[in-house]
């Protein structure tokens, strides 16, 4: 299931799945929505009887001042980047609590770790998601459920790319490189759980 506020984006790669031979559904989500996300679980669990992975990728951010930033775009970032992780993996929980076997994993940032100026929701949500992750490690563990927090430095997309088309792209990992990363996690021995990982760029210039 490809999941994207922009259903063109998500068709997009849900295409390239298919192209390769695999089975994909693109679906529009807000995922600070409950409605729209138990419709998605709906259809997962109708589509393919089990979610064995859940991947809370969404993120928003905004660079101003705490001055200037309003309590709508604070909102936004907060249910975006926090509250929709929780909703997911709160709908996905008995599913794979009842078959004793599942993955949630969660892309935090290396702005759970550290903080700049201008990010205050940002950082907020974050390190929230990062507690959050290590809380439903510790509740879904004695059923089989395990919990990562997938902790990124900087990527070549358009999060930061339009945001700052200054930006030298040299010190970027690509996301695909990530992609590969959260692949490795989920092949992990049944028996054995990462809390928690984090990947950089090689060139990352922001963290030791």
């Amino acid at each position: 299931m490809i999941a994207d506020v922009n259903r063109d984006l998500a068709k997009m790669v849900s295409d390239q799945i298919q192209t390769a031979g695999g089975q994909s559904i693109a679906v529009n989500l807000d995922v600070s929505k409950e409605d729209q996300v138990m419709r998605m679980i709906e259809q997962t669990t109708s589509k393919f009887g089990r979610i064995d992975a859940l991947i809370n990728n969404a993120g928003v951010d905004l660079t101003v001042s705490i001055e200037e930033m309003s309590f709508e775009d604070w909102d936004r970032i907060i249910n975006t980047n926090l509250r929709g992780p929780f909703i997911l993996s709160k709908q996905v929980f008995p599913h794979m609590k009842k078959q004793k076997s599942g993955h949630i994993i969660n892309i935090v940032s290396t702005a759970a770790k550290r903080a700049w100026a201008n990010a205050s929701a940002y950082h907020a949500s974050k390190w929230g998601l990062l507690g959050l992750s290590h809380a439903l490690h510790v509740e879904a563990r004695p059923y089989q459920i395990k919990v990562t927090a997938m902790i990124c430095g900087g990527m070549k997309t358009p999060f930061l790319l339009d945001r700052f088309p200054d930006i030298n792209v040299e010190t970027l990992q690509d996301p695909e490189d990530v992609a590969e990363t959260i692949h490795f996690i989920l092949r992990a021995p049944r028996g054995t759980v990462i809390p928690e990982m984090m990947t950089i760029p090689m060139r990352e210039t922001s963290w030791p």
